[in-house]
């Protein structure tokens, strides 16, 4: 197992790329819920960012749909919410409880099965990481939204789990989190005029190093590669080093969480 490849650059490398992301989510969607604690928790710092009202309304990356659930009941039922995902095994849980007002979509962040200045609000939650054109999305995220629309997105940026690559020995085996710089400058290059970004670290604790992996291979943070597939004795190795790190809370985990605001001029 490794946490993720690098991103790819090449066209057809990057197909690559979104069919295994797909895979490893899909083969997930039945856990997601119940071991993606630290991710709901990071999302709860997008619920104060949302305007007051909307009446049409983007999850991206939404999983199994816990967000796209909260967005369409945090909105009066004349707000539709199209819930997107690049796993149809995540789409697939995510209708078996579906409100009136919300549509699920399977299609990928850059190329938005949408209309021009269609939405109101994006709302994305650890999503936009995983994909390897950053300018395709933020291009896409400017063109859907209307003009006066939201941007609400957590995403992770460099130093995001630290304490894996020093257990692991093996900090090349972590996704290319970009930084804050670089989020923000494709935003502004996309047209986006009011931008912000908020960075902050939070950390989570688990009680053994298998949880700790539950925490990231379990929900699919994690591609497969059969070539680099850990031994025993990297496993026990791996062990050792987290058990090194650990506090009275426990084997900590961190995670550098970056939260943009993007805000789509109003018309004159």
């Amino acid at each position: 197992m490794t946490l993720a490849l690098r991103y790819a650059t090449a066209p057809c490398e990057a197909s690559a790329w979104r069919r295994q992301v797909a895979r490893a989510f899909s083969r997930s969607s039945e856990r997601y819920t119940r071991l993606a604690k630290a991710q709901q928790r990071m999302g709860e710092s997008l619920w104060s960012l949302l305007p007051t009202q909307a009446s049409r309304v983007l999850d991206l990356g939404c999983g199994p749909g816990h967000w796209s659930r909260r967005l369409a009941a945090r909105f009066d039922l004349d707000c539709r919410v199209f819930g997107l995902d690049l796993a149809p095994g995540m789409l697939e849980a995510a209708r078996r409880e579906t409100p009136a007002n919300v549509d699920w979509l399977c299609a990928d962040a850059a190329a938005l099965p949408l209309a021009d200045g269609q939405l109101d609000l994006v709302f994305s939650n650890l999503a936009i990481q995983w994909c390897p054109d950053l300018d395709a999305v933020m291009t896409e995220l400017h063109r859907v939204l209307r003009p006066g629309g939201r941007a609400v997105i957590n995403t992770l940026g460099p130093g995001t789990l630290s304490e894996i690559a020093q257990a692991w020995s093996s900090p090349q085996a972590l996704l290319d989190f970009r930084s804050r710089e670089r989020h923000l400058t494709c935003a502004r290059l996309a047209g986006f005029i009011h931008v912000h970004c908020h960075e902050v670290t939070e950390r989570f604790f688990y009680p053994d190093l298998a949880a700790v992996m539950d925490s990231i291979k379990g929900i699919g943070a994690q591609t497969p590669r059969p070539a680099t597939r850990l031994t025993r004795s990297d496993l026990a190795r791996a062990q050792r080093c987290f058990e090194a790190l650990r506090e009275p809370a426990g084997l900590p985990v961190s995670y550098r969480r970056l939260t943009l605001i993007l805000d789509k001029e109003a018309e004159a």
